[in-house]
């Protein structure tokens, strides 16, 4: 889950390539940054993972067995080292696009390596984004949930209480979210070094009183688990995975901390504290059976202790929460700029760090959402169900897409691409598989979020390629009209117009209705390219390209990585050092605003046409997208039919 919290962001990465962030920033500040960002969601699992694990393996036969609690506590310990160690801070952190990570930094990167027919690339990049908002859903609706949980160990009376103080807490988090996180973020990384300090110390009595536990360290026990209970292991394995989501948030974040910070927050101080903790859970519940209820408050003593253990779980679930939210934002944002979603209104919270944003829109959709699953599974066991479905589908995902990193770009053999990645890529399946099996259960709430998301992302991706052939069909070669206007030049007046296009080859519509109505032309005629990168940030000395048409023409192409928000005002003061004489004040921006239709045969169905449509009526206005000042713009309504 990546997240864009108020952390002393890096600059761009390392001319080594991977990831190291070069930044003012020091290291102690970044690690403890990551800890707090990065960690929220992997960190918080304890409270449930266990639990549900060995409630699976026990099945039937009620009361877990010592050999169950071992199986449990072997699987987690090794899908801790393989998935998250080995997978994401071994080797993914390195597939880094210019310092940033993500499923959709890795999409462009792999698009990048393949060059032409990488359609399916982006097909993966779509279910791998889409999946993410299914995980978005379901984080802060279990986490907040398994915290408030722990008041029943406190007392019962509170047990009412639970589901209405969640929601409370939940429409407070995205209440705060447009004031941006600056100010919260500051305690992230503090409350989170103290969760992982308690959680681990809280570990060490019950381990010292059995310490057979430390047996699960032994990787036989996993397996001997797997081979002797059948369908029933396999049923485990899906509940095991929930100790390892969280782990895409790894790699997600690595723009905002670098790799170093990230690699050695998890080494030293979250693995440990994690796998400190499940021992724990594990001991504690080989001593008294009758735990299992709720192993992960157990640990500590009834009273004020645990009284103030829920408080601190439910600081740290907030926290994890937050860290999806963000990263919502951050993902839609990416979406946005590589033409897989219509623009929705962006708010910066922060001068300083660009990555703060709000998103308006996506906020008040993931409120609904996440309140409708907590009052639909009203428990942390019910929605633990739905939980694993989309993280192993992202997680299966980037593992298809590594795979062609690894093999295109880092130019290895195919067949040591595979070695590589395929051992991951089976044990990914694996989890997938095994989660399949909660469909009914739940696991159909991830999968039903991520196919409405496939199939936006899809349909406006299609049907924005379909405009623009049917528009370039329509429109006038732009060096043909504009040698006949530099022959047979119409009245002039002063001033700058700038016509904004997405393809500079046609004659922007915006300029064929101003002379078709107006009969005139500007002094000076800008035709404004805006082009996304498939590099997450652009240096600020390739973002414009200035080329001459004509004495009175000139093309003008504006760079934007797709991390980046497009501010034009702001570029064209770039264009200005490059010999463009541009004063905004008497500068027009003219922009063509397309009503769309539907047409007899588009090339989609129906269906798919009305959705076009309403999502290109639910885009934001591009003079706001692009933070031109709206006094300067000129708007000029055609219709299309699609």
């Amino acid at each position: 889950m990546t997240s864009d919290v108020a952390v002393p962001a890096p600059e761009t990465a390392a001319a080594n390539g991977h990831g190291d962030a070069h930044t003012t920033a020091g290291f102690g500040a970044l690690t403890l940054g990551s800890i707090g960002v990065v960690y929220g969601d992997i960190g918080t699992s304890p409270l449930y993972a266990f639990r549900e694990a060995v409630m699976a393996a026990s099945g039937a036969e009620g009361a877990p067995t010592p050999m169950a609690v071992l199986g449990v506590v072997s699987l987690i310990l090794w899908a801790l080292i393989v998935v998250v160690t080995l997978k994401y801070v071994v080797i993914l952190l390195r597939a880094d696009n210019n310092g940033e990570g993500g499923t959709l930094a890795l999409m462009a990167l792999a698009q990048r390596a393949v060059g032409t027919g990488g359609s399916t690339i982006v097909m993966l990049g779509i279910i791998s984004g889409a999946l993410f908002y299914g995980d978005a859903v379901i984080t802060p609706a279990v986490s907040v949930l398994s915290a408030l949980e722990g008041m029943k160990d406190v007392t019962l009376t509170f047990e009412p209480y639970i589901v209405p103080l969640t929601v409370v807490i939940l429409v407070v988090l995205f209440a705060v979210q447009s004031r941006g996180t600056a100010r919260v973020a500051a305690f992230f990384g503090p409350v989170m070094c103290v969760w992982f300090g308690v959680i681990a110390a809280a570990a060490i009595v019950p381990i010292i009183q059995q310490p057979q536990v430390l047996l699960a360290l032994n990787p036989y026990y996993a397996m001997s688990f797997m081979l002797h209970h059948g369908i029933i292991g396999f049923v485990t394995l899906g509940a095991v995975f929930l100790a390892v989501t969280g782990a895409e948030a790894l790699y997600a974040d690595l723009g905002h901390f670098g790799k170093r910070p990230i690699q050695t927050a998890w080494l030293f101080i979250v693995l440990p504290s994690l796998a400190l903790n499940y021992l724990g859970q594990g001991a504690l519940v080989l001593g008294d059976p009758a735990a299992i209820e709720s192993p992960f408050f157990q640990l500590f003593p009834q009273g004020f202790v645990r009284g103030s253990m829920v408080v601190l779980a439910t600081a740290a679930t907030v926290i994890a929460s937050q860290a999806v939210i963000t990263g919502a934002y951050s993902l839609t944002r990416q979406a946005i700029q590589l033409g897989l979603l219509p623009r929705f209104e962006i708010r910066h919270t922060s001068e300083a760090h660009s990555g703060q944003i709000f998103i308006p829109r996506i906020n008040q959709l993931l409120l609904v959402a996440v309140i409708m699953m907590v009052l639909l599974f009203r428990s942390s066991s019910a929605l633990a169900s739905a939980y694993g479905i989309a993280v192993t589908g992202t997680m299966v995902v980037t593992g298809m897409m590594g795979f062609v990193v690894v093999w295109k770009a880092w130019k290895w053999s195919p067949l040591g691409a595979a070695a590589l990645i395929a051992p991951f890529l089976f044990l990914d399946l694996t989890f997938l598989a095994a989660n399949l099996l909660k469909v009914f259960e739940g696991g159909w709430v991830p999968l039903a979020l991520g196919s409405l998301m496939i199939i936006m992302m899809y349909t406006w991706r299609r049907g924005s390629r379909l405009l623009f052939e049917k528009s370039r069909k329509l429109e006038f070669p732009l060096a043909d009209l504009v040698a006949m206007l530099e022959k047979r030049p119409p009245q002039r007046v002063p001033g700058t117009a700038v016509f904004l296009t997405s393809d500079p080859l046609s004659a922007p519509t915006a300029l064929m209705h101003s002379l078709k109505h107006y009969k005139v032309l500007h002094e000076k005629n800008v035709i404004l390219t805006i082009e996304t990168a498939q590099t997450p940030r652009i240096d600020p000395a390739e973002r414009v390209k200035l080329e001459a048409i004509s004495p009175t023409f000139s093309k003008v192409t504006l760079k934007f990585g797709f991390m980046e928000s497009p501010n034009v005002p702001k570029a064209l003061a770039i264009a200005r050092k490059l010999g463009w004489q541009f004063d905004i004040m008497s500068t027009s921006f003219f922009l063509s605003r397309r009503a769309l239709k539907p047409a007899a045969h588009s090339g989609m169905p129906r269906w798919q046409d009305r959705l076009f449509i309403s999502l290109s009526r639910s885009a934001n206005d591009a003079t706001d997208y692009f933070q031109i000042p709206s006094g300067r713009v000129v708007e000029v309504g055609t219709q299309v039919t699609i």
